[in-house]
């Protein structure tokens, strides 16, 4: 037996689509070079499809995210995030609102996959934007229109045109490097995997060496946020892309910082 006290214990608490596969297992083999100290605690909520009509919007709905979010709260998580990127198309402040409302009725500290994304945009200066995601034309026309209202242009985008969530896991690591290889033609400042099951985040430090592109990977980019907002290292997690770099995307030529960063809180 020790009297030394145990080290302080932090964990994060992840609201994941019901039909995700992905998310799960690469946030824990992220945060190995964090564990015990940092661990990831989840809680689902269903989502099968992405579209654009009320069916498949109405998936994300508050009252199901925020029944879910009590559930982490009982495990005593430091702060909870939303794993998903339904507000790249529903609309950033959708995800403002959700978060203002599970600390409303959790008392805990919340974040999403959006705002740490767009927080990286931000802090890395990203006015051209590569988009990859395995959804359709018209949902990846939808996240375009919404960045270009925050004066952030989608150069390019590349959709796998698929709308079964399940299905986005299937994608195989190869493909996604292609997709971002073709988006990287157009040269922008970096390339966002837009969805949260989509197998960018093992393969996003391969892919922009490989473009000498910043890669933001969906799930990357939502614990990257946690930890940010927790005031925990993010070094130590360098060898998945230079998001986890400081400042974002250190060592990879960077533009001068836009002028309003995308989706930010005020």
């Amino acid at each position: 037996m020790h009297d030394e006290p145990l080290p302080r214990r932090h964990r994060i608490g992840m609201l994941t689509p019901s039909s995700n596969t992905v998310l799960e297992p690469y946030t824990a083999r992220m945060l190995e070079p964090l564990f015990p100290e940092v661990t990831a605690h989840f809680a689902r909520f269903r989502v099968t499809r992405i579209a654009l009509d009320d069916s498949a919007s109405n998936q994300f709905r508050q009252e199901p995210i925020l029944a879910a979010a009590e559930l982490l709260a009982d495990a005593r998580t430091d702060i909870i995030a939303w794993n998903g990127t339904s507000a790249s198309w529903l609309g950033f402040d959708t995800d403002a609102r959700l978060c203002a409302a599970i600390e409303a009725r959790t008392g805990v500290k919340a974040t999403s996959c959006i705002l740490g994304l767009n927080r990286l945009l931000a802090e890395g200066g990203v006015r051209r934007l590569g988009l990859v995601t395995p959804y359709t034309a018209d949902v990846g026309a939808r996240i375009a229109a919404n960045y270009a209202a925050h004066g952030v242009e989608v150069v390019a985008g590349l959709h796998a045109g698929l709308s079964d969530n399940f299905s986005f896991a299937d994608i195989a690591d190869d493909q996604v490097g292609h997709m971002c290889a073709k988006v990287a033609a157009a040269k922008p400042d970096a390339i966002a995997i837009v969805c949260t099951n989509m197998r960018g985040a093992r393969v996003g430090a391969e892919i922009e060496r490989a473009l000498g592109i910043p890669i933001i990977d969906s799930v990357a980019a939502t614990l990257w946020g946690c930890l940010r907002a927790l005031d925990l290292p993010i070094a130590p997690l360098a060898g998945f892309g230079s998001l986890f770099a400081t400042p974002a995307f250190a060592g990879l030529s960077a533009p001068a910082p836009a002028a309003t960063p995308p989706g930010s809180r005020r």
